[in-house]
């Protein structure tokens, strides 16, 4: 989708920082980590979406001459720092999870090693690319699930914020589980398949509503979908619709209609009645009008007879959630003597105190492949990378409550989720396709129990550290606090 993005996509701190650490000579390896710190809609799960977005942008993130001489302009930074600017490059390395994981607050989704004023720099970028696509692609395997796992269509372009918001949100949907967009230059970018009915426009442009959808019907015999509430659903809609429609299965074609006004359960089954009656059992019913996963929830609890559902403002804006919580904060830095020493940021919220060093994210799940845990472990402990290994027993610690843990003998599968994906500025694998991210999503999904995926009151799924991460954390407390 994009070709090039400015690295001025950037806060205006990250420069100025930058200009101070290479003034001051400060410009050494350190380590970021970008997690969030709750779960988007009061739900129990998010799903990491965003990630080949962020590679692609990454490859081509940099300053032109016109970024240059409106750096310049600003007045604020030296002409040297300035020309150490003009050939920036991410030349440093990325790890991340794999798009479409399943994930939980507190553990890392991406860890970047590098240099200070690059990773500095990237941070707005990177961001604004996971915090968004990850937030709308929650929203969509929320509806999805609502759904019994239905079809879902996104029909969200004219209410997206924007030209980017709208084509990241309609791949981030797909990721989520829509089957398809409205959005036709997504269609194309994206390779998502493209989808829509008619309008209320169509219908008022003829001069019936019987010759709107018989004109419909001859242009568009295979995919006939007529929007019946123009004027009156079961009185005249669902009746043009049915002569119309009858003329279309004479030939062996099908069609359906959409619903997008009124009540919706009661009209969804005084629609059906009339089909069956008639004898067009095979006709579907669509339906939309501000749809988000409570109503469709309660309409498919009710055994509301839907086929499909239209969904537009409330999945690519995130309806009822601004944005998705991630933050980017150093772990780790040099010594100045080539090492790698562990940080931490402290708080009087101790949901905002970090946990330190460069870590793993290892999911752990039972001998029938349901996930029991995910556990940080340290990467760079002196004595050896920490790893959960099958057949042992470990001592599993709430990252925030040091007092609260519990023990696991791990008896089936232990999955590593940070893999390498960007190496000394050149990318180590192509990204998969958006339809196996999806089919990852919900895979991974099926791995959860159900109690985790519910609207109301989900359980809360276990992200701890281990014991040698812990004792770290400790120590830096009691070190830091030693000092005041």
């Amino acid at each position: 989708m994009m070709n090039h993005i400015s690295a001025l996509f950037a806060d205006f701190y990250s420069l100025t920082m930058a200009q101070g650490y290479w003034k001051k000579g400060l410009n050494t390896q350190v380590v970021f980590e970008m997690f969030f710190r709750r779960q988007p809609f009061s739900g129990g799960f998010s799903v990491f979406a965003g990630l080949g977005t962020l590679l692609e942008a990454i490859k081509t993130f940099s300053y032109s001459a016109e970024d240059m001489a409106y750096l310049e302009r600003l007045g604020i930074f030296e002409t040297a720092f300035l020309d150490y600017l003009k050939d920036f490059r991410f030349t440093g390395s990325l790890w991340a999870m794999d798009e479409g994981t399943v994930v939980f607050p507190q553990e890392p989704l991406v860890r970047i090693r590098g240099e200070l004023i690059q990773c500095q720099i990237i941070e707005g970028m990177l961001l604004n690319i996971i915090n968004f696509q990850s937030l709308i692609a929650t929203k969509t395997a929320r509806i999805w699930l609502a759904s019994g796992k239905g079809s879902i269509m996104e029909f969200g372009l004219r209410r997206a914020q924007g030209y980017d918001g709208a084509m990241s949100a309609s791949r981030a949907a797909f990721i989520g589980g829509a089957v398809g967009t409205s959005n036709i230059l997504a269609g194309k970018e994206f390779g998502i398949p493209v989808m829509g009915t008619m309008a209320h426009s169509w219908v008022m442009a003829h001069g019936s509503e019987a010759d709107a959808f018989e004109v419909y019907a001859d242009m568009y015999p295979d995919r006939t979908i007529f929007l019946i509430d123009t004027y009156d659903t079961l009185k005249s809609g669902v009746l043009n619709a049915i002569k119309v429609g009858k003329r279309l299965t004479a030939r062996g074609k099908n069609f359906g209609v959409r619903l997008d006004s009124g009540d919706i359960h009661y009209l969804s089954v005084e629609v059906r009645k009339l089909f069956d009656a008639a004898g067009l059992t095979k006709a579907t019913i669509a339906v939309s009008n501000d749809l988000d996963e409570t109503i469709i929830q309660t309409l498919t609890d009710a055994g509301a007879p839907i086929d499909s559902w239209g969904v537009g403002t409330n999945m690519v804006t995130g309806g009822n959630e601004a944005a998705f919580t991630g933050v980017y904060k150093l772990t780790a830095r040099d010594n100045g003597e080539g090492a790698l020493v562990p940080v931490m940021k402290f708080s009087d919220n101790p949901e905002k105190t970090t946990t330190p060093a460069v870590k793993q994210v290892w999911r752990v799940k039972d001998p029938q492949g349901m996930t029991v845990a995910d556990v940080l472990s340290r990467e760079d402990d002196p004595a050896g990378p920490e790893t959960i290994e099958p057949g042992n027993r470990y001592a599993f610690w709430h990252p925030s409550a040091d007092y609260r843990h519990f023990y696991h003998t791990v008896d089936g599968v232990v999955e590593p989720l940070l893999k390498l994906r960007f190496s000394r500025g050149e990318l180590t694998a192509v990204s998969p396709s958006l339809g196996e991210i999806q089919k990852k999503v919900q895979a991974g999904l099926e791995t959860f129990d159900t109690s985790y995926k519910r609207l109301l009151n989900p359980h809360i799924y276990k992200v701890s550290i281990t014991q040698r991460l812990r004792a770290l954390k400790l120590d830096l407390i009691r070190n830091y606090l030693g000092d005041l």
